[in-house]
């Protein structure tokens, strides 16, 4: 029976050491899964389906960086293997249609001070 040699290089390859820094930094300042939008709780372990996991936003196998931190996104276990080595969906707007927008944790201020925040 023949193995199968794992050749991408963010697993043994160039791009491994990298790859973990950027890995580490991911998770120490993302709690959003970047796929579907909820809270991702890093407690849960492998191989939980909602366990923490790193997604690579444009897949290796489509030409993705292997280890830029801006190609990686935090993303559930489940949620990652769901997309699989699609692309990002680009939204096709006509002039007549509205635009479904999703607000992210990407877009908003991360420099509001919340503790003398009062809602109006």
């Amino acid at each position: 029976m023949a193995t199968r040699k794992n050749t991408r290089p963010d697993r043994n390859g160039t791009h491994r050491g990298q790859f973990e820094k950027n890995k580490k930094k991911i998770y120490m300042t993302q709690d959003v899964c970047g796929i579907c939008g909820r809270p991702v709780d890093k407690s849960i372990k492998y191989p939980d389906p909602l366990s923490k996991c790193i997604d690579h936003i444009i897949p290796i196998s489509k030409g993705g960086h292997p280890s830029d931190i801006s190609n990686m996104q935090l993303a559930h276990r489940a949620c990652n293997r769901k997309k699989g080595d699609s692309l990002p969906e680009e939204k096709k707007i006509t002039s007549d249609a509205k635009i479904d927008e999703t607000i992210s944790n990407r877009i908003l201020p991360q420099s509001i001070n919340w503790s003398k925040y009062i809602p109006g």
